[in-house]
């Protein structure tokens, strides 16, 4: 059974007429005849009888009928939906860590979105630790990542987007309050509020430690900026976070550290090398990467 004789079916049911199925169709009417004996026989089911001139559908022909229809419906709606995907249409699902959900990854999406040939694209959002959302992006769940860089994935493209300031971060009426700017020996004195050492933050932080030899009295452990910024200014102790909109409050100061080299944490748009992705994907990347270029990551 082939699409050609579903369709040859329909249009000679409704018309109940094969000279004037065979019109509308642009064939000749031996050639739709020969199609529909063929799908009777292949059914072993006779669908429709002669009336004078016309043809009604007989029992069976009915029921073909209403799945054909079915079956054409489908089609249909597949050809319109694959025609958007192509077009200005599209699904994209991506996956972020939590300091970008505030600020970045809402106004990158909405700026896209606002571009006319992105207008009818669909997101899903998802929101996780690096490396969870590393594996969500390898198993083809997601399309794009934002996170830290991961080491050792030769089949993922790590793209540079953001340059994140680390900052230090202290209750309003910390004794360190007072100074513009702080060493790293202030982690040896006071309690730290730390991120989770799980995560990509986590883990860059505590290398910050160990390149300084500090062994920090680490006193909670918090996934993001906000909750960190929670601890320190309920007086749990001082913390060294990334400079996000988060931090930006009332109820803590920020200080940056005195060093020799400029310190930043850097977030990377990740994509899987070497695999098809649908147009909306390839024109995301393309938008970030020239707004990137342009100093879009300046409004983090």
């Amino acid at each position: 059974m082939t699409l050609n004789q579903l369709t040859y079916f329909y249009k000679a049911a409704t018309l109940e007429h094969f000279n004037l199925a065979a019109e509308q169709l642009h064939i000749s009417e031996p050639s739709l005849s020969r199609s529909i004996h063929s799908l009777e026989d292949e059914l072993g089911l006779t669908l429709f009888e002669k009336k004078g001139r016309n043809v009604t559908l007989t029992k069976a022909g009915k029921i073909f009928l209403f799945h054909a229809e079915k079956i054409l419906t489908d089609v249909s709606a597949a050809e319109e939906k694959m025609s958007e995907l192509s077009t200005d249409g599209g699904h994209i699902d991506i996956a972020y860590v939590a300091p970008l959900a505030r600020k970045f990854i809402p106004s990158l999406v909405r700026a896209f979105l606002n571009q006319k040939e992105n207008k009818n694209v669909v997101f899903n959002f998802y929101q996780n630790y690096t490396d969870q959302n590393l594996k969500s992006l390898k198993a083809g769940t997601v399309d794009l990542i934002f996170g830290s860089y991961v080491e050792n994935e030769p089949s993922i493209e790590f793209v540079p987007i953001i340059k994140q300031d680390m900052v230090v971060i202290l209750p309003v009426d910390h004794p360190l309050a007072k100074y513009d700017a702080l060493d790293h020996t202030v982690f040896t004195r006071y309690p730290v509020a730390g991120y989770t050492h799980t995560s990509g933050l986590g883990g860059y932080s505590g290398a910050f430690f160990k390149e300084h030899n500090i062994n920090p009295d680490i006193i909670c452990e918090s996934p993001d900026e906000n909750s960190i910024a929670s601890f320190v200014a309920e007086g749990f102790g001082i913390a060294l976070v990334a400079d996000v909109h988060a931090i930006h409050r009332d109820d803590i100061v920020i200080k940056p550290l005195i060093l020799e080299e400029k310190f930043y944490h850097q977030v990377y748009m990740a994509y899987q090398k070497d695999i098809y992705m649908l147009p909306a994907v390839q024109r995301l990347i393309s938008f970030i990467t020239n707004a990137v270029k342009d100093g879009y990551h300046d409004q983090i």
